[in-house]
């Protein structure tokens, strides 16, 4: 067999840093983690290749050339998905496709050959031995919940490792949580499923054998799902590992608010190289949160925690949302004071919509408020519900909140105040690159002579080349990552009609 694995492209988004990626001459931020493990469970003896739209085209040689092309996606790659399905139809190319769109709405692709959905580790199997035996079905489910110990490690050798910013791998699947709004315990569940440590052990290895030095994303939803595993198995595997290969790695991932409440876990976790995490932190309205039952948020000095976790050493990169039924016309401006305040640079702030699946759809449906499919794009105007506040005061208020939080003038505010109180531990090595020297460079031509915010960038600049010089290549960074989520706003945002 000859397999095609396509990734479909991502519309311009929030996560994307497609404008930011651009400083460092690097085509992605990340490579199709869910692609690349699937290959690894295809049979070994297969001619197999990878075309991620991110980085590169896809041209119709390469879709001749395979017997079947394997397509993975997103919600939020939904039009670039039906494209490349359009193109295999008209080349006469068989299609299996699966990952969370297709395993959400796959009544609505009836062009694709072959379903298989849900998780490939009990998934694919099925279909490989219905291939292998010439009856191959349509669609293959299931209800059951995958061993992720049996996940193998990634077929890295698929890619060019230069066109990336960041690796990532997972380590758990699930979450404890059930937030109304969240799809996350519908595709995965709410019992957090874990890899053993020689797994995440050899998951490094492979990455480092690679070549690879710098980023890594653990890609899980809340890796502190399973605590005790984690402080116990995980986290001081991964710290021995990054001492004996001189800390090669630097880790981000995402974790729920009340990781902040274990000061061991917070320790471990800067020990073991993270040095950002990213926290849903919706809302800094109680009443919002009871809503949607955020329970780790419930009741808790959301601004402390944070700052908390920022002193242990970790940058809090937070998710806020809009359009709540019982947000109080001032949630506006508490919402701006809040990102403010705590020095949130990283701040998404989008508008709450209804994933399929998901508690907050059924009731919506039940209501008669359900007006379209979720786009998957959290930071673009794609409210797929009918609000209770006023439809046009909610816009309004959304436009100027990210209009003012990522402005020059409060951005660099916001940056400065972080770096004032952020205190990261003595990092082990210290590499630069010719990619950050690009960046470096890049930034000054555009961020401080063409842009609007020439007189912030270079007040940032000085400021902490000469009072926080261990920061400032974390200044540069940011400066560039307010440039991009500028951008972003600007387009989707900013210029509605």
């Amino acid at each position: 067999m000859k397999i095609l694995l396509v990734y479909p492209k991502y519309p311009d988004t929030f996560w994307g840093f497609r404008h930011a990626l651009r400083f460092i001459s690097k085509k992605a931020a990340f490579p199709p983690l869910g692609l690349l493990t699937v290959a690894s469970m295809l049979p070994a003896e297969w001619e197999k290749r990878l075309v991620d739209l991110n980085v590169e085209p896809l041209r119709d040689d390469e879709i001749l050339w395979a017997d079947y092309v394997f397509i993975s996606a997103m919600s939020v790659q939904m039009e670039s998905a039906k494209e490349i399905i359009a193109r295999c139809k008209k080349l006469d190319r068989r299609i299996v496709a699966g990952g969370p769109l297709f395993t959400s709405l796959h009544e609505q692709y009836g062009e694709v050959d072959h379903l298989v959905l849900n998780e490939a580790e009990i998934t694919l199997k099925p279909f490989l031995d219905d291939l292998a035996a010439g009856k191959p079905q349509r669609i293959y489910m299931s209800e059951e919940w995958a061993n992720v110990a049996e996940t193998p490690i990634p077929q890295w050798d698929l890619i060019n490792f230069k066109y990336y910013a960041s690796m990532n791998l997972q380590y758990s699947r699930g979450c404890p949580y059930d937030c109304e709004f969240c799809d996350i315990t519908v595709l995965y569940g709410r019992v957090p499923r874990t890899k053993a440590k020689g797994q995440v052990i050899a998951e490094l290895d492979s990455l480092y054998e690679h070549g690879w030095k710098g980023s890594v994303f653990f890609v899980d939803d809340n890796f502190v799902g399973n605590k005790n595993k984690l402080k116990k198995e995980i986290l001081p595997a991964i710290i021995d590992w990054m001492e004996k290969k001189k800390h090669p790695f630097y880790f981000n991932t995402e974790a729920s608010l009340n990781s902040a409440d274990d000061d061991e876990l917070m320790t471990l976790l800067v020990r073991a190289g993270f040095n950002a995490v990213f926290v849903g932190i919706e809302s800094p309205n109680e009443e919002s949160l009871e809503e949607c039952r955020k329970i780790p948020n419930k009741r808790r000095d959301l601004a402390a925690s944070v700052r908390k976790i920022q002193k242990f050493g970790m940058q809090v990169q937070g998710g806020f949302i809009l359009g709540f039924d019982v947000d109080p016309a001032s949630i506006f401006e508490k919402l701006t004071a809040f990102i403010q305040e705590t020095g949130i640079v990283t701040a998404m702030v989008g508008l709450l919509n209804a994933p399929q699946g998901t508690k907050l759809y059924k009731r919506l449906m039940s209501e008669g408020r359900l007006l379209h499919a979720f786009s998957g794009n959290n930071t673009d105007f794609s409210m797929n519900f009918i609000p209770k506040m006023n439809r046009e005061t909610l816009v309004k208020g959304y436009q100027n909140v990210v209009k003012t939080i990522y402005s020059p003038k409060e951005y660099y505010k916001r940056v400065k105040r972080f770096m004032m109180e952020f205190k990261p531990p003595q990092p082990k090595t210290f590499r630069v690159n010719m990619s950050d020297i690009k960046a470096l460079f890049k930034s000054i031509v555009r961020l401080g002579v063409i842009e609007k915010e020439r007189v912030y960038y270079w007040r940032l600049f000085f400021w902490s080349l000469f009072t926080r010089p261990k920061l400032f290549p974390l200044a540069i960074t940011f400066s560039i990552y307010g440039f991009h989520f500028r951008r972003v706003f600007e387009d989707q945002v900013m210029n509605l009609r």
